[in-house]
């Protein structure tokens, strides 16, 4: 016997079309650019409902209304939908109204609004996991259409069945979820700390006193050039036996990866700046691989601690001066003459040691915080789906 069944103990869930139980509306309308410029009432963006469960009051946005005009309100209660997006799997995210304003608030165009009528008893608290849960989530996004950006059908919305269970399972169910949602927003709200702890020290660790260490221009520390094109041959999308050394561009992280070739072009480890996009960004690279245009490489030309040098490197990631006329981009010349520490090897290797520690337990998606993060999220995901994944009668 499931812990859903268990929970129901018989009671029945009734399911009901939303056109049927609720109002929908729609956001502001008449508004143009100089509208949402020194505005006079709050009004709930887009982003605030796509990443938020429920709509977050402090970060309410500002456009002007005036007295005659005749715009739907937010209210307790109500459920805000994005209208489109992108992608079908990303159209009509939700965020539940789990605040009584005391000021009229208002929806932003680009989305609408789910009333329901007062004889339908959900509370808000259990709307917004409702909504997201992966069987709700999946029926939503059969809902919208287009090409290259996607809107929801007001008329299939309509027609979607939602679970309506007995207040005592809505509120048992909120309690439960609620301590998994609470457990990851304070994992969150420590790493965020220990980041801002880990740059702190990391910016003390590495600033030098005038005549403490020596400084060289860096290209006298390191050979820098920039990344190429692979020849088409040896170019693969997937990696294989024989495509096996990644081709890395710009991005950050996994966004780097370009795809796989055959033909490492740096085989030592080395450290790679983004030229365009994320200008600056600097990442360590162990092992073989071949960077292509957009991409910085600094390979050594001395015995250094590189990974010392990637520390250091990361504190003046932002500090770059790149001409902002036409494309921005990062040049050979422009990092050329950046003046670089180079202190005793002891030195280099106990800021290592120091700064290594840090960055598992701030950055390490495999030890750490974010590991722990990402766990407790599934965790959270596998029992909100097993929570809401109600009975269904045959003819509902």
């Amino acid at each position: 016997m499931s812990y859903l069944d268990k929970l129901l103990e018989g009671l029945e869930v009734e399911w009901k079309p939303l056109g049927e139980i609720s109002e929908i509306y729609g956001g502001l309308t008449g508004k143009n650019k100089a509208d949402f410029e020194n505005g006079n009432a709050n009004y709930i963006s887009y982003k605030n409902i796509f990443f938020n469960l429920d709509v977050k009051y402090n970060i309410l946005e500002t456009v002007k209304i005036s007295v005659s005009e005749n715009q739907h309100e937010v209210k307790y209660g109500d459920v805000l939908f994005t209208g489109s997006s992108e992608t079908a799997e990303e159209v009509g995210m939700s965020s539940a109204i789990t605040t009584v304003f005391d000021e009229p608030v208002y929806l932003n165009s680009f989305s609408f609004g789910v009333r329901f009528n007062e004889d339908i008893q959900l509370i808000p608290e259990f709307s917004k996991y409702l909504f997201r849960s992966e069987f709700m989530r999946t029926e939503i996004s059969k809902t919208a259409s287009g090409v290259t950006r996607y809107n929801v059908s007001k008329a299939r919305f309509k027609k979607l069945q939602i679970p309506i269970p007995p207040l005592e399972v809505q509120k048992e169910i909120v309690r439960i979820l609620d301590t998994f949602t609470e457990l990851t927003a304070e994992l969150t709200a420590e790493l965020t700390a220990r980041k801002q702890q880990y740059t702190y020290y990391r910016d003390e660790l590495l600033s030098f006193e005038d005549g403490e260490v020596e400084w060289k221009p860096l290209n006298k520390v390191f050979d820098i050039f920039a990344g190429g094109d692979v020849p088409k041959e040896a170019l693969s999308d997937i990696e294989t036996e024989e495509f096996n050394i990644p081709i890395l561009s710009n991005g950050i992280g996994e966004k780097s990866l370009y795809g796989w070739t055959n033909i490492p072009k740096i085989e030592k480890p080395s450290l790679t700046i983004s030229a365009r996009g994320t200008i600056g960004w600097t990442s360590f690279r162990e092992k073989p691989f071949f960077p292509i245009v957009r991409l910085l490489v600094l390979t050594p030309k001395e015995e250094l601690n590189l990974k010392f040098a990637y520390y250091y490197m990361k504190t003046i990631e932002d500090k770059y001066n790149v001409p902002q006329n036409g494309i921005p981009q990062l040049t050979k010349p422009m990092v050329n003459d950046i003046s670089f520490p180079i202190p005793s090897s002891e030195l280099q290797e106990r800021i290592v040691s120091i700064l290594d520690k840090f960055d598992v337990l701030a950055t390490s998606i495999t030890e750490g915080l974010p590991k722990e993060i990402v766990l407790r999220k599934q965790q959270y995901e596998y029992y909100r789906d097993l929570l809401l994944t109600f009975p269904k009668k045959e003819n509902a």
